[in-house]
């Protein structure tokens, strides 16, 4: 079998290249897609991901709106400010930067987010929509996961999909996504016992425990294909990349794997929400 690197350089190009024209019309019909994103505090690598995504929109014609708050902000100072985007109709998608300072109740700030501009698929609506399989804004990665399965043209109806990860915004939704295209799907997580055992009944792997080099080569089944959705400094990812790479048929690399099409997901659930937003305008 014919080893494939799922390159989602190529995936994210596809994908904004057809938001390109999408934007330009959205523009013509008087409408610029906004993406607001809101940073609390200084964390260096929240600023950083802010930054990129900021990028990334303007590259494609989306307007950035960028609100960064003291990291003194309270709960309530930050649900105001939100409250004021999601009454705001030139702001399409609301986008907060996760984790917040400890003081703040995140949880509480992500369900104020308006659903229509969930976008980051934060909210317990989506992540429910999501479950039910009408979803329009499922979690950035979830998505990201889902579009390069969809890319590559991999078979998922009937496979055994092992997702290593439980979290609200990535483990538990891509379940859901996976199970909604007719996978079987086996959810892991720390307190999992004989998860090695599992992992070699895996045809479809996730990686989403947020650990280095977690999952190693010895625990994969020959062709399984490898979805690694983590990343830490120095380019690791949840995977053993090379000891995975030996027994794997397909396998994303860190970088240039899951991470582009997650931005290039938040660009299209933007621009879907502006889309939506038209009628209700005129």
């Amino acid at each position: 079998m014919e080893k494939i690197i799922l390159d989602g350089r190529i995936v994210a190009k596809h994908i904004t290249e057809n938001l390109i024209g999408r934007v330009k019309d959205l523009k013509e019909r008087g409408v610029t897609p906004c993406l607001a994103t809101i940073l609390v505090g200084d964390d260096p690598s929240s600023e950083t991901y802010v930054k990129m995504k900021g990028n990334a929109c303007e590259r494609i014609g989306i307007k950035s709106l960028r609100i960064h708050l003291p990291k003194e902000t309270q709960t309530v100072d930050l649900l105001k400010v939100i409250e004021e985007l999601n009454q705001d109709n030139s702001v399409h998608g609301i986008l907060l930067q996760h984790p917040v300072p400890s003081h703040i109740d995140e949880r509480k700030a992500f369900e104020s987010i308006d659903i229509a501009k969930d976008v980051d698929g934060v909210t317990s609506i989506g992540f429910g929509q999501t479950a039910f399989g009408f979803g329009k804004f499922p979690s950035c990665t979830p998505a990201a996961i889902m579009e390069i399965i969809k890319y590559y043209k991999i078979s998922i109806t009937g496979k055994h999909a092992v997702v290593v990860g439980r979290s609200p915004i990535l483990g538990k939704p891509v379940s859901a996504l996976l199970l909604n295209a007719n996978a079987t799907v086996t959810t892991c997580h720390s307190h999992t016992v004989n998860l090695s055992e599992l992992l070699k009944q895996a045809d479809i792997v996730v990686a989403a425990i947020g650990k280095p080099n977690f999952i190693k080569g010895s625990w994969i089944k020959d062709g399984a294909i490898v979805l690694d959705a983590g990343y830490k400094k120095g380019n690791v990812g949840d995977v053993d990349y090379m000891e995975c790479f030996e027994k794997a048929g397909a396998i994303t690399p860190v970088p240039g794997g899951v991470g582009p099409v997650t931005i290039s997901m938040l660009l299209k659930h933007t621009v879907i929400s502006a889309e939506t937003s038209i009628p209700q305008s005129h």
